[in-house]
């Protein structure tokens, strides 16, 4: 099986699941604001059902990010991390544009996500505030970690 593959010297991404560090992610995400409390144990199972990019570095995964998606019509960008003492070095902008040429995300009709202060960042790739928020609705349970889930 082939894994997508980038290189920025001294960065590279992969989306190979053996090489992505489940404590990194999931220390990362229990302390987030939109998954805090998150356990290893829902970690571990939507990083293994979704299209997961790591950065590395030469010793340590740096950044993170997942896809939800069916690979043909929608896409939906989670999870993305990028280590504190890196930001501002472009990583996450790279991140997001290596999701976008990954083979298996073109023709997508939509992509979306979710985020509460990273508009600059998703602007830069081509993410916009919904057109047409009225005909969007969900299901939002913002307490479901602290249940023990």
């Amino acid at each position: 099986m082939s894994f997508f593959a980038a290189e920025r010297p001294p960065y590279r991404i992969t989306t190979d699941p053996a090489q992505l560090d489940i404590d990194t992610i999931w220390g990362w995400l229990r302390g987030s604001y939109w998954a805090a409390g998150v356990s290893r144990a829902i970690v571990e199972r939507a990083v293994r059902n979704s299209l997961s990019f790591g950065i590395f570095d030469a010793t340590s995964q740096v950044a993170f990010a997942r896809v939800v998606t069916d690979r043909a019509t929608f896409a939906y960008l989670a999870d993305v991390f990028v280590d504190d003492k890196l930001r501002g070095l472009g990583l996450g902008t790279w991140l997001m544009q290596s999701i976008q040429i990954h083979p298996e995300l073109q023709g997508l009709r939509r992509w979306m996500l979710g985020t509460r202060d990273a508009h600059r960042l998703y602007a830069k790739v081509g993410f916009r505030p919904l057109a047409h928020p009225e005909i969007f609705m969900e299901v939002h349970d913002p307490d479901v970690y602290k249940s023990g889930s």
